[in-house]
């Protein structure tokens, strides 16, 4: 939760492929004090079977900026080996390509007693994100 002196970061993801929430995928949040300052990696969380991170690490006072950083080449992996068990003749079709975004990254500038809610829309040839509520 934000507080007059940091802000606060919540994410979603949804996956418009299926129309469901994407559960499981690790998402790891970083913040800077200023655009030419180092990126800090805080730690990290994975969706729910909602699709929320509902327990991001807390921004450290003096944050200006967030990056947050899905794994989403693993979420990927997982649901075409459990299409391929289902659907053992995929297995060697071009169905069983790479992924094509591996990971998705989102930086974004926050001011203090904000609260950033950034959903991450999500197909595995797309993505969108936007600021929520």
């Amino acid at each position: 939760m934000s507080t007059s002196t940091t802000a606060s970061v919540s994410t979603h993801i949804l996956d418009t492929s299926v129309g469901r929430p994407a559960e499981a995928v690790a998402v790891h949040l970083s913040a800077r004090s200023g655009p030419d300052a180092d990126w800090q990696a805080l730690g990290g969380s994975a969706t729910d079977a909602d699709g929320r991170c509902k327990d991001l690490p807390a921004l450290p006072e003096g944050t200006t900026h967030v990056r947050l950083d899905f794994d989403t080449e693993t979420y990927f992996a997982k649901k075409q080996a459990a299409a391929q068990q289902d659907a053992p003749a995929l297995r060697d079709s071009e169905n069983s390509r790479p992924v094509f975004f591996p990971e998705v990254s989102i930086a974004f500038a926050v001011v203090p007693g904000e609260h950033y809610h950034v959903p991450l829309l999500l197909n595995p040839f797309g993505y969108s994100v936007y600021r929520g509520s």
